[in-house]
């Protein structure tokens, strides 16, 4: 789902590069900028104020404590609890138990479905709703301060839901805690979104950001090393700020140790641990909306509603897609690939869950072992393709390909119990393995929407790049609800994200350049600049 002072040290973070900018070369006061009676919002401006070192960490706590270890994970695994606990075995009917090993159903309309299944329609629902966010205020985002205002209300939303599950303590409270999952978990999404439309305005403001870009406005360096080193600055920022929210996620899974270790036959453990990894979030998110520095877009056009413009500013981005064809193919491909990668993290954690009897305890261990690769793997990504110079895609298939051979592990499953997702070291190899490749994953599928995102236009695609990362699970959370259901067996669930991931990394690989991309995103923006009067 942070970063600065020389560019050489990426532990500390001074001079930002705008992930927006890929070779923009103009910079001018926030416009509305017209074409053929569409309204778009191109805010580089000069006159923003300077990011200051007080307002950078409040944005990096922010992140530090918005690490999704409680809306991402504790809460889905209570949820899963009290759903199973209030299940009963297909086989055996109404009043038997569940067992790790049964097909555990729960009354659902007028039959039954597999708490498997509940689980997955719980994230399909809460990524289209999250669909619907993002593309009716995603853009809105872009006028006015009316993104610094959503970001906190959402948040708000967020920390309600999670103090609220401490309320969650008996099987029959299943449906509650279903609610406050769905809730928690779809404001917690649209968080990483609007959290990371505001970093185009904060790195272009940065003292490193705007030398860079005077160095070459003032004809010091080449237009080729100027791209060479934006990106590469960008990849530092990524992967630095990718860093900080594991940080965050080591920290704030240690601190829940001190409640776990000493609580542990408490039945209420499990609430507390969720309230106090709330508490730690509002703890270091708070200062954010405290030092965040006005930079608002221009304002709203007029006869536009908030409701509104949204729609048909991506409506009048999809039209130019063929001026874009890298960037949309990447959008639509990564669209794809977040769908299988997020659904088969799902999947898997819910064999974890069963595996390990939904023991907070153990999946704290485990996401311990997960954030700690996961920082060390984050600045090792970074060091060798800084060292090598390694192009940002070339570094992203190597994840790519890691993302693929985590759902066939699984399929492995479906023929033998001696891998696939049935043992315990298996759970540990998994989250090892995710932490080394998945954290950079995340670092560099956002470089690369920075590479082909038009400049000025940044809440635009990047409200697609956040629908195509964190909205874009409706189609496998529903395909592979349907098919547990009918199957009785989680793992038949692996063929089809296997698929989905495979077809979405080649697309990736051969039908994405980067190079080319970058400079119809650049040729596409000051076209809509130089129509402004169309």
């Amino acid at each position: 789902m942070s970063r600065l002072p020389a560019p050489e040290n990426p532990g500390v973070v001074e001079g930002d590069e705008d992930p927006s900018k890929s070779s923009s070369l103009e910079i001018q006061q926030p416009e509305l900028q017209k074409r053929k009676g569409i309204t778009f919002v191109s805010s580089i401006s000069k006159d923003e104020p300077e990011v200051t070192r007080r307002e950078l960490w409040a944005y990096y706590l922010y992140y530090n404590g918005d690490n999704g270890v409680g809306p991402n994970g504790y809460s889905l695994t209570l949820f899963q609890l009290w759903a199973t606990a209030a299940g009963y075995d297909r086989a055996q009917g109404p009043g038997s138990s569940c067992t790790a090993s049964s097909d555990c159903v729960l009354p659902w309309g007028n039959g039954v479905k597999a708490v498997a299944s509940v689980v997955l329609v719980a994230n399909g629902v809460s990524f289209a709703v999250m669909t619907f966010i993002f593309t009716t205020i995603g853009s809105a985002a872009d006028y006015g301060s009316f993104g610094r205002w959503l970001l906190l209300v959402i948040t708000c939303i967020c920390w309600g839901a999670q103090f609220a599950s401490v309320s969650l303590t008996s099987p029959s409270r299943w449906g509650a805690a279903m609610a406050l999952y769905m809730i928690g978990f779809i404001s917690y999404g649209a968080t990483l979104v609007f959290y990371a439309a505001v970093f185009p305005r904060l790195a272009r403001n940065t003292h490193h950001s705007r030398a860079l870009r005077a160095s070459y406005e003032a004809g010091e360096i080449d237009h080729e090393v100027y791209e060479t080193e934006e990106s590469l600055e960008k990849n530092r920022i990524s992967n630095i700020s990718t860093a900080h929210s594991n940080i965050g996620y080591i920290a704030t899974l240690c601190l829940n140790l001190s409640l776990l270790l000493p609580l542990t036959n408490n039945p209420k453990v499990n609430n507390y641990v969720i309230v106090l990894t709330n508490g730690y979030w509002v703890l270091t998110g708070i200062w954010w909306f405290i030092f965040q520095q006005p930079r608002p877009g221009p304002p709203l056009p007029k006869g536009e509603h908030y409701l509104t413009v949204g729609w048909k500013q991506i409506w009048a981005a999809l039209k130019q897609y063929k001026k874009l064809p890298y960037t949309f193919t990447y959008i639509f491909a990564f669209f794809l690939l977040a769908d299988g990668l997020n659904t088969t993290g799902t999947l898997v954690l819910i064999c974890q869950n069963d595996k390990f009897s939904f023991s907070f305890l153990q999946n704290t261990y485990l996401g311990l072992a997960q954030a700690i690769t996961s920082t060390a793997s984050t600045f090792g990504f970074w060091y060798i393709q800084k060292y090598w110079k390694i192009s940002t895609k070339k570094m992203f298939v190597v994840t790519n390909v890691v993302t693929i051979l985590i759902p066939l592990w699984g399929m492995i499953g479906i023929w033998t119990n001696t891998i696939g997702y049935h043992n315990v070291w298996e759970f540990w190899f998994y989250n090892v393995i995710f932490g080394i490749f998945q954290a950079p994953y995340y670092a560099f599928s956002q470089t690369m929407m920075a590479e082909l995102t038009p400049p000025g236009f940044d809440n635009m695609f990047f409200g697609l790049f956040g629908l195509s990362n964190r909205a874009s699970s409706m189609i496998g959370p529903n395909v592979i609800q349907a098919i547990i259901n009918n199957s009785g067996n989680n793992w038949m669930g692996f063929p089809f994200l296997f698929a989905l991931c495979t077809a979405a990394s080649l697309v990736i690989w051969f039908g994405v350049d980067i190079h080319k991309g970058r400079r119809d995103a650049v040729a596409w923006a000051k076209d809509i600049r130089n129509s402004q009067g169309e």
